[in-house]
């Protein structure tokens, strides 16, 4: 479990992805030495990672929820396979280990080969549903509020003023009269922020060919222009999660954005998104043991009188997040 520190930690990378252990430090009241020693501490046994993902809808993104049935034999084999696509994100297995829940990332000129194609043609499936994704309410650049409950106003405040120095261009919503939109030339930088976002200018200027100045440049003009945001990956159990569900639930149009409004308050969902579909809001709870899912679904979903119908699916294990694949279970 973690420490007050830790959490403080995870809770200003959150803040301030990039912000240097320095200004983490003088922020909690401990040494730069301690922040980098727990930062080192929490990738190795937390996993956690601060990764740069862009807006998928500046970046000219759909993306689909979809839910895939396949034999136990094929199941596995199929999430692996899914995993090492650049087009899919946050890929679980559920169900029993015969259910893979996945974000599939299309665009206008790719013909969504995934789904029309490549799903359709493989062994083992045995259903598949496609969710588009309508409105995100949890999730992307509104994080789980259960990693953000450290800090004070005053001290995330502090984390996000701007910065110089060699993680310069880390602090959200601090440039003004920017409009950058995600080019294609971008996707280097993408890429490698995709695997760490607290990566030096330096490293990045290596891995894009640009000059430190222009990496520096470009990143102040893609996140104070909200076309790419930080978010920070962090293992649920460390956070005392240890048992995961999806949830399908159903809800008349005209109730759909309140209710999903009030789950977003809910500090036990990780992600809430209206899709298309039988069920029309999808939900990702992180609770503490199952009797406290058992106590949450009964108690404040079932709360909700608008919800008409819900479909709960435990997951067993999360094959691969917002970029690279994990190594090990997590829920």
């Amino acid at each position: 479990m973690l420490d007050e520190i830790d959490r403080a930690l995870i809770h200003a990378l959150q803040v301030a992805g990039r912000a240097p252990y320095s200004r983490i430090g003088a922020v909690l009241g401990v040494s730069t030495q301690t922040v980098a020693r727990r930062y080192q501490r929490l990738r190795a046994d937390a996993g956690l990672r601060v990764i740069g993902l862009p807006d998928p809808h500046r970046a000219g993104r759909s993306q689909w929820l979809i839910r895939l049935t396949a034999t136990p034999r094929a199941a596995q084999d199929l999430a692996g396979a899914l995993s090492r696509r650049s087009d899919t994100s946050w890929i679980k297995l559920a169900s029993g280990g015969t259910e893979i829940v996945a974000i599939v990332h299309t665009t206008p000129a790719d013909g969504n080969t995934l789904l029309l194609h490549d799903i359709p043609r493989t062994a083992g499936i045995t259903s598949v549903s496609a969710h588009y994704l309508l409105h995100l309410y949890v999730g992307g650049p509104t994080a789980w509020g259960a990693r953000a409950t450290t800090l004070t106003p005053e001290q995330e405040g502090a984390l996000s003023v701007p910065l110089s120095g060699p993680l310069s261009g880390q602090f959200s919503g601090q440039f003004s009269g920017t409009s950058a939109e995600v080019l294609p030339t971008d996707q280097k930088l993408l890429t490698a922020l995709g695997v760490d976002g607290r990566a030096t200018i330096a490293d990045l200027a290596v891995q894009t060919g640009w000059a430190p100045a222009t990496v520096t440049r470009r990143l102040a003009d893609l996140e104070g222009s909200g076309a790419i945001f930080f978010d920070v990956d962090v293992a649920p159990q460390a956070l005392g999660a240890t048992t995961a569900a999806m949830l399908w639930l159903s809800v008349p149009p005209a109730h759909t954005d309140a209710v999903a409004r009030a789950l977003a308050e809910h500090e036990e969902l990780a992600f809430v998104a209206a899709t298309t579909g039988r069920t029309n809001l999808a939900a990702h709870a992180l609770c503490p043991s199952p009797d406290a899912l058992h106590t949450y679904l009964t108690e404040r979903v079932g709360a909700i009188s608008q919800i008409t119908a819900l479909e709960t699916a435990p997951i067993l294990r999360t094959v691969k997040s917002a970029a690279p694949v994990h190594v090990g279970l997590r829920a």
